[in-house]
């Protein structure tokens, strides 16, 4: 999102050029991977700690209330992660789950995967030394109900960077394989990333730990036409 890349340029030239803060070190570089794809631009969700989350690497987008989409009582409910261009299609997905199958998804963005990983890996390391520190990204999702599907429009060993520091049921979604020369959504599809793709793998995620019939991933297939 826009307001992602103004957030970490900001930080950036603080951290290099202005205060850095106890700790950091200034002689670091940042950059960004960009993509040339017009989408529409959300507006930056209220609350506290979002302009700490998109520095580290992940924040929640929103809820499934805080969209708009109100879920029954007791509705089955998974945590949508996506990255770059994917955060689109997981929005649209969320939007699927709630008004065609009754399943609550709120939404987050990843918008570093290597950061995340960074901070688990040196977590580690500090609790060899004796110190208690818990990764940012657990701390992120502690308490985040359901599973955990991540969706990248990279291979899937890049959100997988991060599978062994979260504690909730973990799958994820990337473009793995040989590629394909076609349109953007032809690819989407051919790779299993669009929305309605990230739709019946959500389905299959929570089929398999019970919370909806196994019925529904086949039905969800079918209607997609996957």
């Amino acid at each position: 999102f826009a307001y992602e890349v103004a957030t970490i340029v900001k930080d950036g030239l603080r951290r290099m050029y202005g205060e850095a803060a106890p700790g950091e070190d200034p002689n670091v570089f940042y950059y960004l991977t960009v993509y040339n794809e017009p989408l529409p631009q959300p507006a930056k969700p209220a609350g506290l700690g979002i302009d700490e989350g998109i520095v580290k690497g992940l924040y929640r987008f929103n809820t499934a209330e805080s969209a708009g989409l109100s879920p029954v009582a007791n509705a089955p409910r998974i945590q949508l992660l996506g990255s770059g261009t994917a955060i689109h299609w997981v929005i649209e997905a969320q939007k699927l789950l709630a008004q065609e199958w009754g399943i609550a998804a709120d939404v987050w963005s990843a918008t570093s995967w290597t950061e995340l990983r960074r901070d688990a890996l040196e977590a580690d390391a500090a609790l060899l030394r004796g110190e208690e520190r818990v990764p940012y990204v657990r701390q992120a999702l502690h308490g985040a109900e359901g599973p955990v599907l991540a969706v990248s429009d990279y291979m899937r060993q890049v959100p997988d960077q991060i599978a062994q520091w979260v504690d909730q049921d973990y799958s994820s979604l990337g473009a793995d394989g040989f590629g394909l020369s076609d349109t953007r959504e032809a690819a989407r599809r051919h790779f299993g990333v669009d929305a309605q793709s990230i739709v019946v793998a959500a389905l299959a995620q929570l089929a398999r730990r019970g919370e909806v019939k196994a019925t529904a991933v086949k039905e969800a297939r079918e209607k997609y036409g996957l």
